[in-house]
């Protein structure tokens, strides 16, 4: 029975080697290979081996050789259609049939091989008769000598555009299949066909197995894109392939790092500079395919590819093109990391000017992806207002959304929450042997000497009182409920009664909603009005602001927040209190109510825990953990955290 090629191919590759024969021997990882002791004699220290690389295997002892279709034709006694079969039911594969027009397609891609094969020679030639001279010179100034040019195939295309198809043709190949290939461009006109690179450099593009498959071509003088590469062919799609992706597949089998740069001559140089897993997309941004070509690259789970990208501002837009590819496709041991490189250079220039520890130190300040994430949506954006930072966590959120793999979701959105908590939340609080220092203000002192530097006493810091020493013995302790609403109008007095406070307090109003329902649209409209004002540059005062209020259908509400059954416990929150003591007041108060927010978030993170033991609910509890010891920081010694 006779099978398509192409599906044979494919049944290889689908397939690797250590799991087939790993599922009827027990296999030991030795390196990069495997080896066991050999199933098809008596031996008693393991000689047989098997490398997925290579995609064979072979023993030592007894000779025995072969591929994952011969080893499961040896060892289960299968005649070899019973193990192709056998082998596609392990795949996931129908088996097909071949028919004529199979065996035809198979001949003509092998005839289409040959052909680019003797074109890729010829380039080569070129390079160093009379008319390729411009190229060897450009090479010769790149740094290249003739056995780094004979190492990577380079050639040259001169700009005779029927020089070409004349060797070809004498070589036995048709015109319709140079044109297939992608070598020669027919005209319009119906005019004998022309050579598709002339007076060009030429890079030999290669497939998996390293079989030239198509070719890059960089102008020298004249008209024309810098750049231009075979469109794709039968034998060749350029959105699937990278340049030096045969040369990759061993180095990252080797450990070596899989580093994306963003040219030929990149790739060049990296590789002359023993980063032999350097690859390169082909004249368009990485793919979603060429991403998971990259991944399938590296065995070890704990290395991710690096994308390596100029430092200017066009280098930085295609890591975030990069970075938005990548995003969607994220997965347990499925990575990257982005390294920037300086102002002005590549990697080529880099290595040639500074070696190649320059760019091993590089690869070590290479960032993790969710930092890039970070910087995409908070380099350059405005982050002076509620509003803009609102933004900025917005786009956060709708950046980890295309995440689809839920628990690496879920991790991403812990990380970004922790960022914007760091990156956007109000100082705490802290603590010294001078005193307590009050956000905006500086550090209280009093005792003898006064001043910065004389004797220090703490003094009490404005706040609700009954918040920061123990009850006396037989105090009943207030109920953490009102208390909390208490603290929530007091923080809504300090706003209303000292409105040219919002630009500084503002930020940290609008991060914590309140439970009461009223109290809640309150804020709201407060914000509202105060962030709408500031952004007309038109500010208002108390009186302003409760007229506005009060228009709005909160006059009752307002006229019940700002009494005395407030100012009784917080007089800092009065009319008539100082701007400075309205905002030492302020910080306790808001740092109680932040902490009991958190608390609380964190008891419901523990009781996700406790009805699923996944990861990321356990992230999520660590995460919290180490809020609730950052927000019970802003709060001072004499404070009460259990109120909270």
């Amino acid at each position: 029975m006779a099978f398509p090629p192409q599906f044979l191919e494919e049944l290889r590759t689908r397939l690797a080697l250590s799991d087939v024969v790993g599922k009827r021997l027990r296999l030991i990882r030795a390196g990069r290979e495997y080896k066991a002791p050999c199933p098809f004699h008596n031996e008693k220290s393991p000689s047989f081996y098997v490398n997925d690389q290579k995609g064979f295997f072979h023993c030592f002892g007894c000779g025995a050789h072969g591929d994952i279709i011969g080893f499961v034709m040896r060892h289960d006694n299968l005649a070899f259609p019973e193990a192709v079969e056998a082998l596609a039911g392990e795949a996931g594969l129908p088996v097909p049939r071949a028919t004529e027009e199979d065996k035809q397609r198979y001949e003509r891609r092998k005839t289409l091989h040959d052909l680019v094969e003797q074109a890729a020679r010829w380039f080569e030639q070129q390079l160093y008769a009379p008319a390729g001279r411009a190229g060897l010179e450009y090479f010769q100034r790149r740094g290249l000598d003739t056995d780094g040019m004979a190492r990577f195939r380079l050639g040259f295309a001169p700009g005779d555009s029927g020089a070409l198809r004349s060797q070809l043709l004498k070589q036995g190949f048709s015109e319709e299949d140079m044109v297939t290939a992608g070598l020669l461009k027919r005209p319009e006109d119906g005019r004998t066909p022309y050579s598709f690179f002339r007076n060009r450099v030429i890079f030999p593009v290669t497939d998996r197995r390293g079989r030239v498959v198509a070719f890059g071509g960089r102008i020298l003088e004249g008209d024309g894109p810098k750049y231009v590469n075979t469109a794709d062919t039968p034998l060749f799609h350029k959105g699937t392939l990278l340049y030096g992706l045969s040369r990759a597949r061993q180095a990252a089998a080797d450990g070596k790092p899989v580093i994306v740069a963003e040219g030929y001559m990149d790739v060049i140089a990296l590789v002359r500079a023993g980063f032999e897993g350097a690859v390169a997309p082909l004249g368009t941004a990485l793919t979603e395919t060429q991403v998971q070509e990259l991944w399938k690259l590296i065995p070890d789970a704990e290395k991710v590819p690096f994308l390596c990208f100029d430092g200017d501002n066009a280098g930085r837009r295609a890591a975030w093109r990069a970075v938005e590819r990548i995003l969607p496709h994220l997965a347990p041991g499925h990575s990257a990391r982005v390294a920037f490189l300086p102002e002005g250079e590549d990697p080529d220039s880099l290595i040639r000017l500074h070696g190649p520890r320059a760019m091993q130190e590089l690869l070590s300040e290479a960032i993790p992806l969710s930092e890039a994430v970070w910087r995409m949506e908070t380099e350059g954006k405005p982050t002076g207002t509620p509003e803009s930072k609102a933004a900025v966590k917005a786009a956060l959120d709708a950046r980890v959304g295309q995440i689809a793999d839920r628990d690496v979701q879920s991790f991403y959105r812990t990380e970004m929450r922790r960022r914007v908590d760091e990156a956007f939340a109000p100082p705490p609080r802290q603590r010294n042997e001078r005193g307590p220092w009050v956000p905006g203000g500086s550090w209280q002192g009093g005792g003898q000497g006064g001043g910065r530097f004389g004797q220090q006493t703490r003094r009490h810091t404005p706040g609700l009182p009954g918040l920061r020493t123990a009850p006396p013995p037989g105090h009943r302790r207030r109920n953490p409920g009102n208390l909390a609403a208490a603290r929530e109008r007091v923080l809504l007095a300090v706003i209303i009664n000292h409105p040219e406070l919002f630009d500084e307090l503002g930020e940290s109003l609008g991060m914590l909603p309140f439970p009461d329902r009223e109290l809640e649209e309150l804020r709201q409209a407060v914000i509202g009005l105060l962030a709408e004002r500031r952004e007309n540059d038109s500010g208002l005062d108390a009186a302003s602001l409760c007229r506005h209020l009060s228009s709005a259908g909160y006059d009752t509400i307002v006229r019940s927040l700002l009494s005395e059954s407030t100012y009784v416990h917080a007089g800092f929150a009065r009319p008539d209190a100082s701007s400075l003591d309205a905002k030492r007041g302020w910080w306790p108060t808001w740092h109680h109510l932040h902490h009991r927010q958190v608390m609380a978030d964190l008891r419901e993170a523990e009781a996700a825990l406790a009805r699923d033991n996944s990861e990321a609910n356990f992230a999520r509890v660590v995460a919290l953990q180490q809020e609730v010891i950052r927000s019970g920081m802003g709060m001072t010694d004499d404070e009460d955290l259990d109120d909270a």
